[in-house]
C-alpha cells in the first residue's frame, strides 16, 4: 500500500511538470532552502571525507610503495560512491525531516484542507516544488562535495604524503573516466526523488497532532537514509551487470 501511494505521488508530481500552474516561485524558494541551506554542511563533510580517505589509503599504499596512486583512489571513491551517497544522506537528514515536519504541521492544523476548499491542489502546491527543487540542487551539491573531497585529499597528500600538486591532480585527472562521472551524476537524481518524496509522503500521512508530526519527522529521515543505501547497492549492481564500468 505504501509503495503504491509513494509511486502515485511520484507520477502525480511528474504530470504536474507539463501542465499549469507550476508555482515557479515556490520551486525557487525551496531550491534556496534545500540547496543553499545544505551547502555548508555538504562542503565541510565532503572536505573531511576526502581527507580521511586519503589518510586511510596512504597507510595501505605506503606498504606497497605506491603512494603516487593516492589521487586516483580518492577521486574514484568520491565520484563513484562516497560523494553521491554522503551528500544524499546529509541532505535527507536536513531536508526530509524539514519537509515532513512542515507538511505534517499543515495537515494537522487543517491548512491543507483549507487549500482544497479554495480549489488549490496540495500535491501541486506542496509536493511538486520540493521535488523539482531537490532534483535541481542535489546533483550540484554532489559535484561540489566531490570537488571539496578531492581538495581535502590534496591537503593530506601535500602536507602528509609530500606529493606535489602536479602529481596529485594529474593522478586524479587520469583516474576519472566518462563512465565514472556519469555514474556519479546519475545517482543524485534518483536520490533526490527519495529525499523529497519520502519527506512529503510521511508529512501527508501525519496523524496524532503535534506528537504525530515528530513521529513523521523521525520516520522520514530513517526511511530516506535506508532507501538511499539500498537503492545505491542495487543501482551499482545493475550498472556492473550491464557492463557500464
Amino acid at each position: 500500500m505504501a509503495v503504491q501511494e509513494f509511486t502515485g505521488l511520484l507520477l502525480s508530481s511528474a504530470r504536474h511538470l507539463f501542465s499549469p500552474p507550476r508555482y515557479v516561485v515556490d520551486t525557487l524558494l525551496q531550491a534556496d532552502a534545500i540547496g543553499f541551506g545544505s551547502l555548508p554542511i555538504v562542503l565541510m563533510a565532503g572536505f573531511f571525507t576526502g581527507g580521511v580517505v586519503a589518510l586511510q589509503t596512504y597507510r595501505t599504499l605506503s606498504t606497497f610503495g605506491e603512494t603516487g596512486l593516492l589521487g586516483q583512489v580518492v577521486a574514484l571513491s568520491l565520484v563513484r560512491e562516497l560523494g553521491p551517497v554522503f551528500t544524499a544522506i546529509l541532505v535527507a537528514g536536513r531536508n526530509s525531516s524539514g519537509i515532513a515536519s512542515e507538511i505534517g504541521s499543515m495537515l494537522v492544523s487543517e491548512q491543507i484542507d483549507a487549500m482544497r476548499a479554495l480549489g488549490t491542489d496540495p500535491l501541486r502546491k506542496l509536493v511538486s516544488p520540493r521535488l523539482y527543487a531537490t532534483l535541481l540542487t542535489l546533483p550540484l551539491l554532489t559535484v561540489l562535495s566531490d570537488f571539496f573531497g578531492m581538495l581535502g585529499g590534496y591537503v593530506v597528500s601535500f602536507y602528509t604524503v609530500r606529493l606535489t600538486t602536479a602529481e596529485y591532480w594529474t593522478s586524479v585527472y587520469q583516474a576519472l573516466t566518462f563512465e565514472d562521472c556519469v555514474q556519479g551524476l546519475l545517482k543524485p537524481f534518483f536520490f533526490a526523488v527519495i529525499v523529497a518524496l519520502v519527506g512529503c509522503y510521511f508529512g501527508l500521512h501525519t496523524t496524532g497532532g503535534t506528537e504525530g508530526v515528530g513521529r513523521s519527522t523521525t520516520q522520514a529521515v530513517v526511511v530516506a537514509c535506508v532507501l538511499i543505501l539500498v537503492f545505491d547497492f542495487f543501482f551499482t549492481k545493475f550498472l556492473i551487470g550491464i557492463g557500464f564500468f
